[in-house]
């Protein structure tokens, strides 16, 4: 790691009573890269994105954004930073259309509070245009009801980026998608890179993983086992048996041993 990083957790724990959602978590997330966080049902992945988030506080470790150690985290702080969360609900008003879900709590107003809602319209259509809706039968004022499960992430992706995401956290954004949803998803993500943000894609599904992803951290049991560059490995079959691995031994240096 030669570039300061975008975002860092530096031995972050996380408990609530007795369990320990995250024990001592180092990552980071690079600039103009997505990385995959893995791991299975309970491995942790929620808590940690809700850390990342701002939702939850650590009990203990650092947070750093851009080479400086950030004090007194929150979900404000977190998204004055930069840092937006597509959760796997998506968060949108499914009876609303594009342009009000784009701008919902952070509408554009003149001076007098009233909604400039022709310059949401504009700049709606433009962020669409921007990272790849093409179909005619879309505009801004189409209600979100009627958009396929990939374009609904989409919009969630579009909503991000025009307010200047350095990070965008997806949240398991392909469950329940077909396969085609699911490359509109990753074309989506990829034009988000593009344009420079950086992609957290939390997925339990190795193989979408693989097919997005530049960088791999797996988790098990709350804990960073590995981190991983895709030009490391052969293909999703050698991801899937580094995890195994691990998950078997409990040590990262099980699955270095393998990849040699």
């Amino acid at each position: 790691m030669t570039e300061t990083p975008l975002f860092e957790l530096r031995n972050v724990s996380k408990s609530f009573g007795t369990i320990k959602a995250s024990k001592n978590v180092s990552l980071h997330v690079g600039h103009r890269e997505i990385v995959g966080l893995l791991g299975d049902n309970g491995a942790g992945k929620s808590t940690l994105i809700k850390i990342i988030s701002g939702v939850y506080a650590p009990d203990s470790g650092e947070i750093w954004l851009r080479g400086k150690r950030v004090d007194h985290w929150s979900v404000a702080a977190a998204r004055n930073s930069g840092i937006e969360t597509v959760f796997q609900d998506r968060a949108l008003a499914r009876q609303q259309t594009i342009v009000d879900n784009m701008f919902m709590g952070r509408e554009i107003t003149n001076r007098l509070g009233f909604i400039k809602e022709k310059q949401q319209i504009e700049a709606a259509a433009e962020m669409m245009r921007s990272i790849g809706f093409t179909s005619a039968l879309l505009s801004p004022l189409s209600q979100v009801m009627w958009l396929s499960g990939g374009e609904q992430q989409g919009i969630a992706i579009a909503r991000a980026l025009y307010f200047n995401a350095e990070m965008i956290l997806l949240d398991e954004p392909t469950t329940a998608l077909s396969l085609h949803e699911t490359y509109k998803v990753f074309g989506f993500s990829r034009q988000a890179r593009d344009k420079g943000s950086s992609i957290l894609f939390i997925s339990h599904n190795i193989y979408h993983a693989w097919d997005l992803c530049d960088r791999f951290i797996i988790l098990d049991r709350g804990t960073v086992t590995s981190q991983i560059h895709k030009s490391q490995m052969r293909d999703a079959e050698d991801l899937i048996k580094t995890m195994e691995l691990v998950a078997k031994t409990g040590k990262a240096e099980a699955a270095q041993d393998y990849r040699k």
